[in-house]
């Protein structure tokens, strides 16, 4: 019989990559979700049996266990994007509940899903480790009043929550997968309601670029999702850490992004929408990519660095798929004004 596994943040940009990399790889999936949300993940998968829908109000402190009973893993994808949630909220343990609920009722696999602003502040040439952390403090951030500050402190110390909790419990095998960035396609059964940009979730930094008053991103360090997804679901087989030593996985695309570049590639791959290139002073950096070990992803995740997308794919894929939900949002009678940027 296939294993169930328990995905939160199911309605997500990433959760939906999960979710079908899971179904194709035989997994049952319960994924949770609340109000309308749950209502449209059932309609997406309503003719896949592998697939169910539970309903949860909040993940991070309603008692479930009737949820999880039978479960072999659980995937943790559930987190806000910055400047999505009050700061107090953001400061909690939340991660842990499901962690500690799980585990009570014997699930002994957990891949949960983190950012690499828990181990950097500035991306730059210097290589990052599983070993690296943001010195950020809680108290620096919500002095800065910066939401990506902010953001990178209560994902820091979440995740070292959760390590502290896996320490405790050395019979559970926990996997966090750190991405930046994640570009690429939505899958046929991400909703993206009109005129919902927030649905974008960080693509919205991609779509910037067909945008003639666009704003750039504030880094060129990304991931294509299907890559993080990948990872999410092989990091269910990774070997033991009592083999591997803990299993913290700092994880970027390997290929470079240079702004001119990209802008470049749209107008030859794509020169109808040579008018609608950003015109924007353009933003360089003296790194193009985040410099993260490699060999360490692939003997955590398994996904060696040839098996990574092209810049190419993703940002191509990335940029058709937007299109093509810009064309269903204006069929439907939807006028478009301002475009906001991931911040806001």
């Amino acid at each position: 019989m296939s294993e169930i596994v328990f995905v939160t943040g199911a309605s997500g940009f990433l959760g939906s990559h999960v979710i079908n990399q899971l179904l194709e790889g035989g997994y049952r999936v319960r994924a949770a979700a609340r109000g309308q949300k749950a209502i449209t993940l059932k309609a997406a998968y309503i003719n896949h049996p592998l697939f169910e829908v539970v309903e949860i109000s909040d993940i991070g402190s309603d008692q479930f266990p009737e949820l999880l009973q039978n479960v072999d893993a659980v995937v943790h994808l559930a987190a806000p994007l910055p400047g999505r949630e009050e700061v107090d909220t953001m400061f909690e343990a939340r991660a842990i509940n499901i962690l500690r609920q799980a585990e009570k009722l014997g699930v002994k696999r957990f891949v949960v899903t983190g950012t690499t602003a828990t181990a950097t502040a500035t991306p730059d040439n210097v290589r990052v480790t599983d070993d690296d952390w943001n010195p950020i403090t809680k108290e620096l951030a919500i002095a800065s009043k910066e939401v990506f500050d902010i953001y990178s402190a209560a994902k820091k110390y979440a995740e070292l929550a959760i390590w502290e909790w896996a320490e405790a419990h050395p019979h559970v095998e926990v996997t966090t997968i750190d991405p930046t960035f994640c570009y690429g396609p939505f899958t046929p059964q991400y909703p993206v309601p009109a005129g919902d940009f927030n649905s974008f979730s960080t693509a919205l930094n991609i779509y910037q670029f067909i945008q003639p008053n666009g704003t750039f991103p504030f880094s060129p360090v990304y991931n294509d999702v299907r890559d993080v997804a990948k990872a999410h679901v092989l990091a269910l087989k990774s070997p033991p850490t009592s083999v591997i030593g803990r299993k913290r996985v700092i994880f970027a695309a390997p290929h470079g992004f240079v702004f001119k570049d990209a802008l470049e590639l749209i107008e030859r791959k794509r020169p109808e929408l040579k008018q609608r290139l950003i015109k924007t002073d353009l933003v360089t950096f003296d790194f193009d990519r985040f410099n993260v070990d490699f060999e360490r992803i692939e003997k955590v995740a398994g996904l060696k660095k040839e098996d990574f997308y092209s810049f190419e794919e993703t940002l191509l894929d990335t940029i058709d798929s937007l299109l093509k939900v810009e064309e269903g949002w204006k069929k439907g009678g939807y006028v478009f004004s301002r475009i906001p940027t991931l911040l806001g």
